[in-house]
């Protein structure tokens, strides 16, 4: 199932996002696989399957229990053959390492880590324009994307429907929150920046979208891809608020090149991430703390500390060191549920051993 010609394989991978060093591993795999063993790329998760893109062909792989893979994932699959020959029914033979995670606590009561997307070279985080701007969320989601090991990017839409001087002062509110990263500016109305946008969606590399209901995500991939895609929903005039046009996480292949990564508008985002995603995305202040006389200094009450000194001297907002702090204090309150309920499991599968145990020596 193998294309006849390795460079007919390499060139497929390469449409599906893969680099250089990716489809070196990924065709290396396949000496070791099974008969009629294929790479391809996980497009969508429903429950009990998932769509893979391999060799041209959109297949449905079953899955039992929980599914292991995420969009964005690179995968063996093995066909069973029907009767004349053909396969019937594709499985799950391997789920490749993956070299970026962009990764969540799960919605709700439930402590869990949830993957939204693998494998991506570029996070773009999406902002709207025609809102008022939460610099405290633009954070949270750049911490995220600086924890999913991929290079963020910011991206405000619907550039259309404000004026110059509003443009000018919403680069100003983001950029004091994301630092040097690229702050991109776009109308899929127009047309303005879209060439900025399309600069990082190139062959051989992946984009993750991420951002709030009605951000403009849907329209951006519409825009890119240059068609109708993926369902788009008006916005509530009343509080410029959006529906949850895309309901799944769906990878689409660019014609022109690329990879892109559709997310739901995500409502709540409880941080699953390790600190150095939040220090990452505070790093004026972590920069700052090199400075302090103490090297414990928890920048609260202590002299000599440089960052309550950037403060005094208006460097630095006094809520940024608030937001720093309360994402730092959520990620360690789930590391410590998740320590929690994995403890708790441990000692569930711990006596029903010892039952079984002493079942059987009554026998």
């Amino acid at each position: 199932m193998t294309p006849a010609n390795p460079s007919d394989g390499a060139s497929m991978l390469h449409a599906l996002g893969a680099d250089d060093s990716r489809i070196s591993e990924l065709i290396a795999s396949l000496e070791t696989a099974p008969a009629r063993a294929m790479v391809g790329r996980v497009m969508r998760v429903d429950r009990g399957r998932f769509q893979a893109i391999a060799n041209g062909e959109t297949l449905a792989v079953a899955t039992t229990g929980v599914s292991q893979v995420c969009v964005g994932d690179w995968c063996t699959v093995t066909g069973t053959a029907d009767a004349a020959g053909q396969p019937a029914v594709h499985e799950l033979h391997e789920v490749h390492a993956r070299r970026t995670a962009l990764v969540r606590q799960s919605s709700g009561q439930r402590t869990e880590v949830q993957a939204l997307a693998a494998n991506m070279d570029v996070v773009m985080v999406v902002v709207p324009l025609d809102r008022a701007i939460s610099v405290r969320q633009i954070e949270r989601f750049l911490a995220l994307a600086w924890d999913s090991g991929a290079d963020p990017v910011v991206v405000l839409t619907k550039l259309d429907l404000i004026v110059d001087v509003e443009a000018a002062a919403a680069i100003a509110e983001v950029t004091s929150v994301s630092g040097d990263l690229p702050v991109l500016t776009v109308s899929v109305v127009t047309g303005d920046g879209m060439d900025s946008v399309r600069s990082f969606v190139r062959t051989g590399t992946t984009v993750a979208l991420l951002g709030t209901s009605g951000s403009g995500k849907s329209s951006l991939v519409n825009a890119l891809t240059g068609s109708e895609v993926v369902q788009t929903g008006a916005v509530r005039e009343a509080d410029s608020k959006g529906r949850h046009t895309t309901t799944w996480r769906e990878l689409i292949v660019v014609p022109t090149g690329g990879v892109l990564i559709d997310t739901p508008g995500l409502r709540e985002l409880g941080m699953w991430i390790d600190e150095e995603g939040i220090d990452a995305a505070f790093a004026d202040i972590t920069d700052l703390e090199g400075l302090c006389r103490f090297g414990d200094c928890g920048h609260d009450t202590e002299p000599g500390c440089a960052v309550l000194a950037a403060i005094a001297a208006g460097k630095l907002d006094a809520e940024r060191l608030t937001s720093y702090r309360k994402l730092l204090a959520e990620a360690a309150y789930a590391a410590r549920k998740n320590d929690h309920r994995l403890a708790k499991e441990s000692q569930k599968v711990w006596k029903q051993r010892t039952m079984e145990m002493r079942r059987k020596g009554r026998h």
